[in-house]
């Protein structure tokens, strides 16, 4: 059995101050940041997917300046700025995978990005015996919920972290969690991750 952690977009775009910030996102990337520090023995791997938006391109419609904030949105995590890097409070140094998604298209779900290999997260759950899987991120009613339910999808036990979330709205946050615990997710916090041994 292998365990990863899935962290989900946290990047300053959907942060406090971002262009779409989610509150709580900057607690979020201190939180993940802070499991890692204290169990992080507890995952073989740890894969991040950011959104990666081209720049003077409506990314497949997924981009407007006049967003319904359902299919479409305002310009976000445009590749090579600021707004699509991680989130300072988060060790991108612990991260032993970085997906990439929405190169010119709409994608949600971290399952529709690729690496810098052009390695999608299936391929690299199946190169390293990946059988469970923790979610953390931003956001619970969009991106954490679509990752999730891939996951669930491509045959791993799914557990999401619901300290370690944060969504855009409580009602759509709520209906996402009870969609992924009704699909076979498990919702637990953080406490549950197993403890890191100590060191001798």
């Amino acid at each position: 059995m292998s365990r990863a952690l899935l962290i989900v977009d946290v990047q300053n775009d959907f942060t406090e101050g971002g262009s779409l910030g989610v509150a709580g996102g900057a607690a979020v990337a201190a939180g993940i940041t802070r499991l890692l520090d204290e169990r992080g023995d507890a995952y073989d791997l740890v894969v991040a997917s950011r959104d990666w938006h081209d720049g003077g391109s409506d990314n497949g419609g997924h981009i407007s300046d006049h967003p319904d904030f359902v299919d479409s949105w305002p310009p976000h995590c445009i590749s090579g700025t600021p707004g699509a890097e991680y989130h300072p409070a988060l060790a991108s140094d612990r991260i032993d995978v970085h997906i990439k998604k929405g190169q010119g298209k709409p994608a949600y779900s971290a399952f529709e990005g690729a690496d810098d290999f052009g390695k999608g997260i299936s391929e690299v759950f199946q190169a390293h015996g990946v059988t469970d899987v923790d979610v953390v991120g931003i956001a619970t009613d969009h991106c954490v919920r679509a990752s999730a339910l891939d996951a669930l999808q491509d045959g791993e036990r799914v557990r999401v972290l619901t300290d370690l979330i944060a969504g855009v709205a409580d009602a759509s946050s709520a209906a996402a969690l009870q969609e992924l615990a009704a699909a076979g997710a498990e919702l637990v916090t953080s406490d549950a991750v197993g403890a890191a041994p100590s060191a001798e």
